[in-house]
């Protein structure tokens, strides 16, 4: 057996005659958290996707514990939960029967179901919800719904397409503390396009642009790129710049227009909670809070030119 969960071999694929990623080479040990980064349309999803069975490759070979996705699929699909970006859910089925009706799609016997039913509802914060609509839970609420189903059968690899997107800060916060809780006995990848939630989630990164890996390394090997470290916010009710200053880790704070500011920060992986917990305690109403875009897309830029 491998002491790697995920090993990937010169994965390639096109559609029609333009290749999407080209010569992918990755392994990933079999605890912690991956981040799996890239821009829109860089090779990210066509990856997960091959990865997770969903598709099969045009050359390369991709072993999940040591199965080979291409010879054995069955085998190794039992291995991977996998929340694609638009989460799989019915929304006329109550939280209890669409669980179940996963859970037998993963081929738990009946008698393991109930608990393995009531484990991941309780892991997953939704216990209290068993019984009503999935259409009638908050956007927060429905993403722990399928990550429920992502672990139902207790799968080595949980594989995570944009898990956090169209979250409010609040959301993010809780979904991101599942997904560190899920990762403390099994593998997650992590992908997404938002470097902050990379950044505060993973000790790993791996990033593909262009269909290529560019990236493999350390988040502490990653951050020397992210200079400087800046975030902006969009707050209703926001204080005055020093007072922003004062919250620990932030360097400087200016005002983009009356409700928008940057703030420079110092790398400290916990600085968004804080200033998700500053907003609520003071009253500032934060509506959105995002890594500032021209330094990711330099970031992308240095590393794909060094590829």
């Amino acid at each position: 057996m491998e002491n790697n969960i995920v090993r990937i071999e010169g994965l390639s694929h096109k559609y029609a005659t333009k290749w999407a990623i080209r010569d992918i080479n990755m392994v990933i040990g079999k605890t912690g958290i991956v981040g799996l980064l890239g821009s829109n349309g860089a090779g990210k999803s066509t990856t997960m996707n091959i990865l997770c069975g969903a598709l099969k490759q045009t050359e390369g070979n991709v072993y999940i514990n040591g199965l080979n996705m291409k010879e054995d699929p069955a085998r190794a699909k039992k291995e991977i939960g996998f929340l694609p970006q638009t989460p799989p859910l019915y929304m006329d089925l109550t939280v209890d029967e669409y669980l179940y009706y996963c859970a037998g799609l993963r081929l738990i016997p009946r008698s393991r179901m109930k608990s393995a039913v009531d484990e991941v509802k309780e892991q997953c914060g939704i216990a209290h919800f068993s019984k009503r609509l999935i259409s009638n839970l908050s956007g927060g609420y429905r993403q722990r719904v399928g990550i429920a189903q992502a672990i139902v059968h207790r799968p080595k690899l949980v594989v995570l397409d944009e898990p956090t997107n169209g979250l409010d800060p609040n959301q993010i916060v809780q979904v991101r503390a599942l997904i560190k809780e899920i990762a403390q006995e099994r593998a997650v990848i992590f992908s997404s396009h938002v470097l902050t939630e990379v950044q505060l989630l993973c000790k790993e990164i791996k990033m593909i642009e262009n269909g290529s890996i560019v990236f493999s390394d350390t988040i502490d090997a990653f951050n020397n790129y992210v200079e400087p470290h800046s975030l902006v916010l969009r707050l209703e009710n926001p204080p005055a710049a020093s007072v922003l200053e004062q919250i620990e880790g932030i360097s400087k704070a200016e005002f983009l227009t009356e409700r928008q500011v940057r703030l420079f920060f110092n790398g400290d992986q916990e600085v968004t909670e804080r200033i998700v917990a500053a907003s609520v305690q003071h009253g500032w109403k934060l509506r959105e809070l995002n890594l500032d875009k021209s330094a990711l897309d330099e970031i992308f830029k240095q590393l794909s030119n060094q590829s």
